[in-house]
């Protein structure tokens, strides 16, 4: 075996590693926290904890039954590689969650619940997006929704879809603590799992720069549904005219733009730097004045 079936085997694995460990924190978070104390922390996960406090039935089963026609809605448009690494996310999801149900909640106190849940909830998605790969759901039609509606952010969708998961869930359970405590969750969540894949940095700025960048770019603006500038530039050493990718990316998205850039040319050279304050479109407006 050469050594670039050998680096693509240790890539593999670790991807693989990576999943299976983020799948097991999630899991850890949902069956030993958030789901005995009837939290549900919006996502295919929150409607799940619904669906089984409501009907019965295991949540990491609810979980997977319905992620399957958006699973199978995202092959249909994002094409099968995709979805593989989603779906063995998916599977081992709803079988930890499902092992994590026959031990007794750690804690009866649902303020304990929602911070320690969501510490391992966050952790284990963002091992998860490190990946690349996703816990299905609403990533993945979100991902639909933004292409139909691009002029809505992607953090609008969230934010919207999950108060409306979590305000359901205290009008089933005739709560609101209960959605207080749901919503405390959503929130932890999204920070733990940022910081997880990139620390506490609002996005990345990105240059790219590559002797052949055309089809990389196209692969980025279509899959990434992001902006990017082309940048002229010239190679001190070869006094060759270079075009360099200059583009800002929203956290989490980061690991997706690296693996287009190493399947399109693994010899690019690859700069990404913290963004601190980004005005613009999908970022913040310039017109208004901080706090």
């Amino acid at each position: 075996m050469g050594y670039q079936e050998r680096r693509v085997m240790v890539q593999l694995f670790r991807k693989i590693l990576y999943i299976l460990l983020g799948t097991f924190l999630y899991s850890a978070g949902i069956g030993l926290f958030l789901d005995p104390n009837a939290l549900a922390p919006g996502g295919v996960v929150g409607i799940s904890i619904i669906v089984s406090h409501t009907f019965g039935g295991e949540t990491g089963t609810w979980y997977f039954l319905i992620n399957i026609p958006i699973i199978l809605l995202g092959w249909w448009r994002f094409g099968g590689k995709f979805i593989i690494y989603s779906f063995y996310a998916i599977a081992l999801n709803s079988i930890f969650t499902n092992i994590f149900s026959l031990f007794p909640a750690v804690t009866g106190d649902r303020l304990l619940a929602a911070v320690a849940g969501s510490l391992l909830v966050g952790s284990g998605l963002g091992l998860v997006l490190k990946t690349g790969a996703t816990t299905g759901g609403m990533d993945i039609i979100i991902k639909i929704l933004r292409r139909k509606y691009p002029a809505i952010k992607t953090s609008t969708f969230f934010v919207t879809i999950d108060i409306m998961i979590v305000t359901i869930s205290g009008i089933v359970f005739r709560d609101f603590n209960l959605a207080m405590y749901a919503f405390i969750t959503v929130v932890l969540n999204g920070k733990v799992m940022e910081y997880i894949l990139y620390g506490a940095d609002e996005a990345n700025l990105i240059y790219i720069v590559a002797e052949q960048p055309e089809k990389m770019l196209a692969r980025i603006l279509k899959e990434m549904d992001i902006g990017a500038t082309i940048l002229a530039g010239k190679g001190a050493y070869s006094n060759r005219q270079k075009q360099i990718i200059m583009c800002v990316v929203k956290k989490r998205l980061t690991p997706a733009l690296q693996d287009i850039v190493r399947q399109e040319d693994e010899k690019a050279f690859l700069i990404i730097t913290s963004a601190k304050e980004i005005y613009g479109e999908g970022y913040k407006n310039i017109t208004v004045d901080p706090l």
